[in-house]
């Protein structure tokens, strides 16, 4: 299964607001640590901000951070809600849909793939939060 570039960007923030649980965080900051768009991260922010993964302060000295504990962050339930459709396979418009097996198979795997994910925590992910934030350029003082 290949999960989208939003998917990935979104749990990118997670995982590094979590290695930095003691300030705010600009978008900025964390695309310029990742490399990658800041106009699309602001996207992704915006929604985790809405869905209450993320808090975010507005004004001069604002920025975003965590916006529950990182063991109530659940993996699945992220990928659930940055991911617009699970479908594997495009089955509508193949005339051998009504009996072939392989649709079976793969909404199998898609649960399995799914289970494994609901049992991971975000706190889970950040258990080597010193090694997450030294590759992330952190200072040692921020962890």
């Amino acid at each position: 299964m290949r999960l989208t570039r939003y998917t990935d960007y979104a749990m990118r923030v997670l995982l590094y607001l979590g290695a930095r649980p003691d300030r705010l965080c600009a978008i900025g900051e964390i695309a310029r640590a990742y490399g990658i768009s800041q106009n699309h991260l602001m996207k992704v922010v915006n929604d985790l901000v809405r869905a209450g993964h993320v808090a975010s302060v507005r004004g001069r000295n604002g920025g975003i951070r965590l916006g529950r504990d990182p063991s109530e962050i659940n993996v699945g339930a992220i990928v659930r809600h940055t991911e617009e459709g699970f479908g594997l396979l495009e089955c509508g418009g193949c005339i051998i849909a009504p009996a072939c097996g392989l649709t079976v198979a793969m909404q199998e795997a898609l649960a399995a793939f799914m289970a494994v994910l609901d049992r991971y925590t975000l706190a889970d992910l950040l258990s080597q939060r010193r090694g997450l934030a030294a590759l992330l350029g952190m200072t040692p003082a921020a962890v």
